[in-house]
């Protein structure tokens, strides 16, 4: 029997589900859903204020003690410093877009000054200040149930991330896919992490063989922007990197955007790249990809990032 390690919001019940299903195609093993409640769970506080790691310590913890074999997390939510004895692999990526559930089928272009929109996001919330449209950003936390139902009655419109409402089948209440140019999406955002003791040798070969390449480089690619700008999964910081099979044999193409703003949506600094990265095999891809996001925040750094981090 393969344990594996879950918070119990529907939400991650849904998404370890898959993973759990793939797991068993895989090994032929019965895999046991093991739920695990996180410091975040259960608390109505804004996750700015609770700190890092809030969603993931507990099944760390788990793992640690051998009690879970995997740990399924929403990638977005692990701190960007790696514990050396655990590794993760990353299963092909949902949408990664943000997406809005308005009332009436409306759009952001559809709602007017003094429209209450729901997000706790600081990086949502910069963005939308930042359009100039005199929206009313409210703080909103709960899973998916929670906020879509609050719309029409104290809220005109909620955002959220694409991924979680097509992995709990709700995507037909999305009113509109916010494209990145108007609303770039958190660090790994649609993107899993299966994660194992690297000691655990059965474990890490499940983990490896779920991992999707070219996924997996691209959140390498957003996370190491977020690590060098030292900021954490609740600041205002967006990225998004896009992978692909390059013109030449071996070579693969990277494009990544990267966004700091403030708060109050009067600054907002963004920033894209390109690379183009050898990929023969090895864990090399990932590393390129980190590369290119280090390399964008040290830019986004010299465009004035750092004080609007602070």
């Amino acid at each position: 029997m393969i344990r594996v390690g879950t918070r119990g919001s529907k939400l991650a019940l849904a998404q370890s589900g898959m993973v759990a299903d793939a797991i068993g195609r895989l090994t032929g093993e019965h895999v046991e859903l093991v739920e695990i409640k996180t410091t975040g769970d259960g608390t109505t506080v804004p996750v700015a204020e609770l700190g890092v790691g809030v969603f993931v310590n507990q099944l760390r913890e788990a793992l640690e003690r051998e009690e879970i074999d995997i740990a399924v997390h929403s990638y977005k939510d692990l701190p960007t410093a790696q514990p050396e004895h655990l590794v993760i692999g990353v299963p092909p990526r949902e949408d990664p877009r943000d997406v809005l559930v308005a009332a009436d089928g409306r759009t952001l272009a559809d709602l007017g000054p003094g429209a209450r929109i729901g997000t706790g996001s600081p990086r949502r919330i910069a963005q939308l200040n930042a359009l100039g449209r005199g929206f009313e950003c409210v703080p909103i936390r709960g899973n998916v149930d929670t906020r879509i139902g609050r719309v029409g009655k104290d809220l005109d419109g909620v955002i959220l991330a694409a991924a979680g409402l097509k992995r709990v089948g709700r995507q037909a209440e999305v009113t509109e896919y916010l494209d990145p140019l108007v609303m770039l999406p958190a660090p790994a955002q649609g993107a899993l992490a299966v994660e194992c003791r690297k000691a655990d040798m059965t474990s890490a070969l499940i983990s490896a063989k779920l991992n999707d390449r070219y996924s997996q480089a691209a959140v390498a690619a957003e996370r190491a922007l977020l690590q060098r700008l030292e900021a954490g999964c609740s600041a205002p910081v967006a990225s998004l990197a896009d992978v692909a099979e390059g013109a030449d044999p071996g070579e693969v193409d990277l494009y990544l955007r990267g966004a700091v703003g403030a708060v109050d949506g009067s600054v907002i600094e963004r920033l894209s790249t390109t690379a183009a990265l050898a990929d023969n095999g090895g864990p090399e891809l990932a590393e390129q990809a980190a590369a290119a996001g280090r390399r964008l925040a040290e830019e986004l750094l010299d465009a004035g990032a750092a004080q609007l981090l602070k």
